[in-house]
């Protein structure tokens, strides 16, 4: 949660009026008496009262200054979506903002390491880059701050860009086609800023056809999925609709585990009383290497068109906590059809060998998976 909920009248109304009036104006002075009565108002708010205000917070982040408090903007623009805003309504200002700040904190390693590429990075906080460190950005002053403003506040706007990416998925789709998730890839290269969350909701995958082969059995599955946040989530699932549909032998998931992996309301911080979830599978790609449970779904490789998953024994016992790595996305899994003999024994022809427990990749892959 973006912020805590508090109960007493906010005067949210007013204060959004006027920093709209203020910007409209660019008045400079008006908008920052504005932004901190906007800020106050949403913070002491009732819960939901800040829902019909999203739509109208996301539109005036084209308008704030990359130097200034943009991605605070934002992250009110996200609390409100939180709220129950529009989360498509909201997404479009969102998203684009994290799109310029990733270019511009690619711009900053570019220019922090030019003339030496092995140059150390500063920490992304307002005190590793000071005046020394502006004047390694160029000699243009708002450049400078203005890359140096995007490397010290990138991780402030990944909890809006979460809250309209975990709450649509025509956000999702639409985000997943563009260069975002490349430009995260690359930022994680810089090994300075933890987007973890945000690259993984990118990667989440909705309303995805996936063959799932079950070697012992040589039992073949057609499934849809969509919404899963991580392979801990898709493991739990797929013993749910394979086991618990009594299509695979093995104990199937709790009801309770299942809700949770789904759709029902999910606190992280909860008590839930030692309910876990366990591994009754080991995940195996084509190739027989392992399928990280701590990765997620897009990481099963794509074989004439189709996501193909091999379910191999566990090769000792795993366990995990119960829930969704994104507690506001809702799961889908669902089995279209099993598959006759022959069309399995044909996807099966894609499949290597069984790898011993201790080779290589199973070694690395054990000491994750735990």
């Amino acid at each position: 949660m973006i912020f805590k909920k508090r109960t007493k009248d906010s005067g949210l109304e007013a204060a959004v009026a006027e920093l709209e009036q203020g910007v409209a104006e660019r008045d400079p002075e008006r908008t920052e008496r504005a932004f901190g009565a906007t800020l106050q108002a949403l913070r002491s708010a009732p819960a939901g009262e800040g829902a019909p205000f999203g739509e109208r917070l996301a539109a005036l982040i084209p308008d704030f200054p990359p130097v200034g408090p943009r991605p605070m903007l934002a992250m009110m623009a996200g609390f409100c979506v939180e709220q129950g805003a529009d989360p498509a309504a909201c997404a479009k200002p969102i998203l684009a903002g994290v799109h310029e700040a990733l270019l511009d904190v690619l711009e900053f390693a570019e220019r922090w390491r030019a003339g030496d590429p092995d140059a150390e990075l500063p920490e992304p906080d307002g005190e590793s880059v000071d005046e020394a460190a502006l004047s390694r950005l160029g000699d243009d002053r708002y450049e400078a701050l203005r890359l140096a403003s995007a490397w010290t506040t990138l991780d402030e706007w990944q909890p809006p860009a979460l809250a309209v990416l975990c709450r649509s998925v025509p956000v999702r789709r639409a985000a997943g086609a563009t260069e975002l998730p490349e430009l995260v890839r690359a930022v994680a290269e810089l090994k300075q800023h933890d987007l973890k969350c945000l690259a993984y909701a990118l990667e989440v995958l909705d309303d995805e056809p996936l063959v799932v082969l079950h070697r012992a059995s040589g039992a073949g599955f057609e499934l849809r999925i969509g919404g899963i946040g991580d392979n801990f989530q898709l493991h739990t699932l797929l013993a749910h609709v394979l086991i618990g549909g009594g299509h695979l032998p093995g104990q199937a998931p709790d009801p309770r585990v299942v809700a949770l992996s789904l759709d029902a309301p999910f606190d992280p911080g909860a008590d839930l009383g030692g309910l876990h979830a366990t591994g009754p599978f080991n995940l195996v790609a084509p190739d027989g290497s392992w399928i990280w449970n701590e990765g997620n779904p897009a990481d099963i490789p794509v074989v004439d068109g189709r996501r193909l998953l091999v379910l191999d024994p566990p090769p000792y016992q795993r366990g995990w906590n119960v829930g969704r790595f994104f507690p506001m996305m809702t799961a889908s899994i669902g089995l279209t059809r099993v598959l006759p003999p022959e069309e399995a024994q044909a996807w099966f022809r894609h499949v290597a060998p069984a790898r011993a427990f201790g080779s290589a990749a199973g070694q690395s892959q054990g000491a994750a998976s735990s």
